[in-house]
Order: C-alpha cells, then sequence, then structure tokens
C-alpha cells in the first residue's frame, strides 16, 4: 500500500469514528444532479443553472476559526512571544467553518499523524447554501 492510500485511509478512520454520522456515498453526492438540490418551492431555471454549472469548479478558501478577539492597536503593539490573548469563545466550544470567510458549518479538531483535520458537526443544508450563492 502506498503512502498516499495509507494516509487517507487513517484518514477516513478518522472521521468514521462518530457512529452517529451518516453514511455519506461522496462519489453519490459529487455526481447528484441539480434537481435533487432544488428546493420545490422555488425550481432553479435553466439560466440559474447554467450559472451554477460554471461556478462548481471554482476554488475557494476553506478555513476554521477557533475564535476572535477584539483588541486596542496599543495592546497589539504589546503583543510578544509568549503573550496569551483571550478569544470569546469557550474552550470545546465548535469552531467556525468558514469559505471565503462565510459560515458554512461547525466542526471538532481531530488530529492524525500529526497533522490537523477537523470533523463536521453541523453543516448548513445544501439548500440554503445553494441559496447563498443567489
Amino acid at each position: 500500500m502506498d503512502e498516499d492510500q495509507k494516509l487517507a485511509d487513517e484518514w477516513a478512520a478518522a472521521l468514521g469514528e462518530d457512529p452517529d454520522a451518516p453514511e455519506v456515498d461522496v462519489d453519490e453526492v459529487m455526481s447528484a444532479q441539480l434537481d435533487e438540490l432544488e428546493d420545490t418551492s422555488s425550481p432553479i431555471s435553466d439560466d440559474e443553472r447554467r450559472k451554477l454549472d460554471t461556478i462548481l469548479d471554482i476554488p475557494v478558501t476553506i478555513s476554521m476559526e477557533v475564535g476572535r478577539a477584539k483588541i486596542s492597536i496599543r495592546n497589539l503593539l504589546q503583543l510578544n512571544q509568549g503573550s496569551v490573548v483571550e478569544l470569546e469563545r469557550l474552550a470545546g466550544e465548535s469552531l467556525d467553518v468558514l469559505v471565503n470567510g462565510t459560515l458554512i458549518a461547525h466542526g471538532e479538531v481531530v488530529v492524525v499523524n500529526d497533522k490537523f483535520g477537523i470533523r463536521l458537526t453541523d453543516v448548513i443544508s445544501q439548500n440554503e447554501r445553494i441559496k447563498k450563492l443567489r
């Protein structure tokens, strides 16, 4: 087994630890027809479908936010190695998962082979995410 496959298997095992997580066929989700994603109360028009098809392969930046803090410039300039900045989030709270700065989910940190990952615990529905694209 090559190293990449071994690492992929370890991540899959780590992310599959949640017994309550629904089983998801990634290939099925990725190949789902847009008809399955649309809300029956507001169907996607052909023009909207074409626009959506155009943007589906655009790369985006995904980031995880542990917390935030507001401090004055005076305090910012006083920070040095070993300084501690208190965040508004409590220890053990879920992290925010952002795509291009927009909140899409919450999750918890997992570690596999000294690398951080995130297990999603609460995800905005596909319909809601598509509506935000409009």
